[in-house]
């Protein structure tokens, strides 16, 4: 188990473990949200027997376990007589970030059941007071973005980077059946030479080497490649940075058959080449132009 990431990430109700949870998932890792701790041991177990397969754990743990949660401390010596490594990500905010927070959610404090949430906020740092005294690492998200709060796991958590395999789709596709909506870069190809009016080439598509070396052959395309690539290749690790994990990008042209087809397969060998994890779907290419 010491080859196995085991975060356990906890806090203060409505200090952003949701979101970071999502950062973690985003990360790679298994993440489990709410997990009574009596489980916890047995969860590491499981993990154990996938051989490798499940090797990046996060779960959250708080105070929505109630009663279960007086099981925590147990459970993480279970841990060490394993010998099983973990780390304790706890998350905080000022009471006024916290009260506000609610309020704009219109989210019920878990210990608010009949009180005023100001007092099941002290009630709750009272409980968790020995837990936050264990714990790896604090993070007080009372003024932090999500960006930021991305960059404070990156920065404190050496064994948790961003994502540098950063999935890419690239999908081709015909003006004339309409935009793919879901993609963050759209580049039309229009204005290259059309294959389809070459009679040989019509019947075939961008995944014939005919119609890539056709349109390919002039200097505009050419041109175009070097400019498009160049500008892709820069974009992507600005995207990583940034801490995106999925980029779309989509690739027209009018029946999205031959050009989108040929500069979506050639960009998918680019990226693949510098290492990127890319999928291609050729959206339109047997539909009848």
């Amino acid at each position: 188990m010491k080859n196995i990431e085991f975060v356990i990430i906890t806090g203060m109700s409505g200090a952003g473990k949701t979101e970071t949870i999502r950062i973690f998932e985003d990360l790679g890792f298994f993440c489990v949200d709410n997990l009574p701790p009596a489980l916890i041991s047995k969860f590491a177990e499981l993990c154990l027997q996938s051989e490798g397969k499940v090797d990046k754990i996060a779960l959250v743990i708080d105070i929505r376990g109630r009663d279960f949660f007086n099981a925590l401390f147990e459970e993480l010596a279970a841990l060490e007589e394993e010998s099983i490594d973990y780390q304790i990500l706890f998350l905080e905010a000022s009471t006024d970030a916290l009260i506000r927070r609610f309020k704009e959610t219109r989210r019920r404090h878990p210990l608010a059941e009949e009180g005023r949430i100001l007092d099941a906020i002290k009630l709750e740092r009272e409980k968790l007071e020995r837990l936050r005294g264990s714990a790896d690492k604090i993070i007080d998200t009372s003024q932090l973005t999500i960006k930021e709060l991305k960059k404070e796991l990156k920065a404190n958590f050496t064994r948790i980077e961003l994502n540098d395999k950063i999935n890419i789709s690239i999908i081709s596709f015909g003006f004339k059946y309409g935009m793919p909506m879901d993609s963050d870069l759209m580049f039309d190809v229009r204005f290259l030479p059309n294959p389809h009016y070459v009679k040989s080439l019509r019947a075939l598509t961008g995944n014939d080497k005919e119609v890539q070396d056709y349109i390919l052959k002039w200097p505009v395309a050419k041109s175009f490649k070097d400019k498009f690539f160049d500008l892709i290749d820069f974009l992507v690790p600005q995207y990583i940075k940034e801490g995106k994990t999925h980029l779309a990008i989509a690739i027209g042209c009018t029946g999205g058959k031959h050009r989108s087809v040929t500069f979506t397969n050639k960009l998918s060998d680019f990226l693949k080449n510098k290492q990127y994890h890319v999928i291609i779907e050729h959206r339109d290419i047997d539909k009848d132009i």
